[in-house]
């Protein structure tokens, strides 16, 4: 087809498909999230404690110590952020980094 090898026509192919997933993706490499879309918070109290719910009565899994970061949702429910699925800290004791949006869906 128009005088190009099968060959080239394969490689022209996936440079198109990769500009076209590029250029989806907002000029961004694919996976690479920007700080606008990461929620990263760092650990305000000497010793924070990381819980399976919502709730001060819910179990402590783990403890984060002060200035230690760690990514967040965006989701707060009864004064506490997830961290992520069934992690959860009281969010009085965190703060949003500098380079992070988390803002509260």
């Amino acid at each position: 087809m128009f005088g190009i090898p099968v060959r080239g026509m394969i490689v022209i192919g996936v440079l198109v498909g990769a500009g076209l997933m590029y250029a989806a993706n907002g000029g961004k490499p694919m996976g690479e999230a920007d700080a606008s879309t990461t929620c990263r918070m760092t650990v305000t109290a000497d010793v924070l404690n990381v819980r399976s719910g919502p709730a001060d009565t819910q179990p402590v899994l783990s403890t984060l110590q002060r200035d230690a970061v760690t990514r967040a949702e965006r989701k707060v429910e009864n004064g506490y952020r997830m961290l992520d699925t069934g992690r959860w800290v009281n969010e009085e004791f965190v703060a949003p980094t500098s380079e992070s949006e988390c803002t509260v869906t």
